[in-house]
């Protein structure tokens, strides 16, 4: 089943507004709390075995989408729509992130960011080849670990002092036990096929205290992706995420030692709860001298990631300024010595 939202002034095609937070009609200007939105209108429950064919309402064109699509627009007439059956049961998100940073905001952020590149070439900076950009809701499994961590280790504290002629060296050994019970909540995992790992990674973090209860309209005008992969199938990923800070926290407890020797050490990670929210994502796609770069911009923060091309005489003259300037430090300090270089 496909949901319009239509503006019960004009009647025409209604979208999530960014700015405003509202269901917004861009035709008479109507403004709708998405909270103040009757029931059907914000959520819809279907069974398993409902039709799998889509038709657009405005113009009655059919939506081919993959089968990871849930929300869309028509590539006849531009209605954003949002395919409910896929959200619906277990694939209904629990929460949602809505964008705070509009389409328009969004290509000026990134113009920005590109003129503040010190290594990207010269026509990269004051291009205009923005291809395409998307705003995108991309499904993440958000999880709560415990981790019960247990570590035996001889330690040493070292003191040196002098008494008459002699420098002595005093060495006492410790067996240091550790216990430690730690919880870490809402660790995000993308869940979608599509998107690259590392970069969703370094889109991080989102303000989680601004995760709301999922409805249908925050959909409305943007694209949204449900997961391809269970929470189950993620975990490992999950507990992956925070190894390296459980291993910094039990080295931050034996501070004070001058050296830790471990002899046993056991980390086990459980997944407490998860829970399957949308994450706002713009994606910009870039050409520039026949080659595509893709971005991905916070869709809350404004934060951009991406790999931008790099200029080799902007890299070789940052390497000879460098090795200039350590050549002029270095004259000066043999000048001041009273030798020469």
């Amino acid at each position: 089943m496909v949901i319009h939202y239509k503006c019960q002034n004009c009647g025409d095609d209604m979208v999530f507004d960014s700015n405003t937070g509202m269901l917004s009609c861009h035709s008479c200007g109507r403004r709708d709390r998405i909270e103040d939105l009757p029931e059907e209108f914000i959520t819809a429950r279907f069974t398993e075995d409902e039709a799998k064919e889509y038709h657009c309402q405005n113009c009655g064109a059919v939506l081919i989408t993959e089968k990871s699509t849930a929300a869309t627009t028509c590539s006849f007439c531009g209605a954003g729509v949002v395919l409910a059956d896929r959200l619906s049961g277990d694939l209904a998100p629990k929460k949602v992130i809505p964008f705070t940073i509009s389409k328009d905001e969004a290509v000026k952020a990134f113009q920005k960011w590109c003129r503040n590149g010190l290594l990207t070439p010269k026509g990269f900076m004051t291009g205009d080849r923005i291809k395409s950009i998307t705003g995108m809701y991309v499904p993440f499994w958000l999880y709560d670990l415990n981790s019960r961590v247990q570590a035996r280790a001889v330690c040493t504290k070292v003191r040196t002092y002098e008494r008459g002629d002699y420098i002595y060296t005093e060495t006492h050994y410790y067996d240091v036990f550790r216990d430690i019970n730690l919880d870490y909540v809402k660790v995000p995992v993308d869940a979608s096929k599509k998107m690259n790992d590392e970069l969703m990674d370094k889109l991080e973090p989102f303000p989680y205290d601004r995760l709301k209860e999922f409805k249908t309209p925050y959909l409305a005008g943007f694209l949204a992706e449900k997961y391809d992969y269970t929470d189950d199938e993620l975990t490992e990923r999950a507990k992956g995420k925070i190894a390296n800070y459980i291993e910094s926290y039990l080295s931050s407890t034996f501070a004070g030692y001058h050296s830790v020797s471990y002899q046993q050490k056991s980390i086990h990670t459980n997944k407490t709860n998860s829970q399957y929210v949308l994450l706002p994502v713009w994606m910009l796609n870039y050409d520039y001298q026949g080659k595509q770069y893709l971005f991905a911009m916070n869709g809350q923060t404004g934060k951009i990631v991406g790999k931008p091309p790099l200029s080799s005489k902007k890299i070789a003259a940052w390497f000879a300024g460098i090795a200039s300037g350590t050549f002029f430090i270095l004259t000066v300090i043999s000048q001041l010595a009273g030798g020469g270089f």
